[in-house]
């Protein structure tokens, strides 16, 4: 197919949300944004222009996630589906790979024997093996054009070549999220290389974060909101949500996105409620972070410095850029020819802040340096 480590105690200590057992208080309140307060430095970053170099005569259609190898090559999966009749026939492979100088290197993937590929690429997640990650989030009441009426319920996980690994779920086969064979329109995910586990942000029809052995794929636990007991509510296509103030309700809604940091703190975005909740690897609740001024928690991604100091959230016009000790927003990504706050988002080993924006396009933003706050 080939084309040519846990700091609870420093989280506990947070003053931005008071938390007692495993459900916040009436005491818990919205974090606000301060970009002034404090010592320290917040990262800057520029458009790079040229980036990247799609091959002639190929076309892309909704890029919805990117990820980055261990040799920094960049990968875009993007959705072929999306182009209209007339560019069909130029649509490159769902999954195309680019050199660090932004030149293209490799491009694989699309419908084959022995996998079920997603109807609708979403998520793509490159682990520190090399292997890719994928799913997607149809689901068959979308009517989408182009789309087969069938539930991506299944993770795919591929090498860079474009060979099939594993796959753990099948296609239209969910139960539930109770059900821990099969996934329900797996939004993201992300593989904790210290316990060998991948984490799933499952996602549009199931509400919750399951962990899976990363080489046999077996289950190993999951969780909702507040490491409660994830509930039933599967809707196609989801249905808006009426934005709640003050903590948010006891069980999440699109599970869209999912990082766990070197020192092992899990942060999933719960876009919907417009949220990011911080747990540990076992699904206990430590924190959360809210901002309901505008649609937040579209993705995630941590800085590239060992400490992980910054976490970048999708929010607003562009990304907050949120303390990680403390859970502040510190500053906002935006303006100067930015896209916007994307779909899904990472970064590489130079700081570098790549964007995936679906119908908006896609990105990279060069890291520049620190200045004072």
């Amino acid at each position: 197919m080939e084309f040519k480590d846990l700091r609870v105690a420093a989280l506990l200590s947070l003053g931005a949300f008071v938390i007692s057992g495993c459900q916040p208080t009436e005491e818990t309140s919205n974090v606000t944004e301060n970009t002034m307060s404090g010592n320290g430095v917040i990262p800057t970053f520029q458009v790079d222009p040229d980036w990247p170099q799609v091959p002639e005569g190929w076309m892309l259609g909704d890029v919805s996630s990117v990820d980055i190898d261990s040799e920094g090559n960049a990968w875009l999966l993007h959705r072929p589906r999306t182009l209209p009749p007339e560019q069909a026939h130029m649509a490159a492979p769902p999954v195309i790979g680019f050199s660090p100088d932004g030149s293209f290197y490799r491009a694989w993937g699309g419908d084959g024997n022995g996998y079920d590929w997603p109807q609708r690429e979403h998520g793509l997640h490159i682990d520190d093996q090399d292997h890719a990650w994928l799913g997607g989030n149809n689901c068959p009441a979308r009517n989408l054009p182009g789309l087969e009426p069938e539930a991506d319920d299944q993770l795919l996980k591929f090498n860079l070549n474009g060979q099939l690994v594993m796959q753990i779920g099948q296609s239209n086969a969910s139960g539930g999220n109770s059900d821990t064979r099969n996934l329900h329109e797996p939004a993201d995910s992300f593989v904790h290389a210290a316990t060998n586990e991948i984490f799933v942000a499952d996602g549009y029809g199931n509400h919750r974060v399951i962990v899976f052995d990363a080489d046999t794929g077996a289950f190993k636990r999951m969780w909702g909101a507040f490491g409660n007991i994830p509930v039933d509510k599967d809707e196609c296509p989801n249905l808006p949500v009426e934005v709640q103030p003050g903590p948010g309700p006891d069980q999440l809604s699109i599970v869209h996105a999912i990082r766990v940091s070197n020192d092992g703190m899990v942060y999933v975005a719960d876009r919907e409620h417009r949220r990011v909740q911080v747990f540990t690897l076992e699904g206990e609740f430590i924190d959360q972070l809210v901002w309901l001024e505008a649609p937040f928690a579209r993705n995630l991604a941590l800085s590239h410095d060992p400490e992980q100091q910054f976490l970048y959230v999708g929010g607003g016009t562009g990304y907050k850029v949120v303390d990680r000790q403390t859970l502040e927003i510190i500053t906002t990504i935006e303006g100067d020819g930015i896209i916007g706050p994307g779909h899904q988002t990472r970064t590489d080993a130079d700081g570098n802040l790549y964007i995936a924006a679906t119908g908006s396009g896609y990105q990279r933003l060069l890291f520049t340096g620190f200045e004072p706050r």
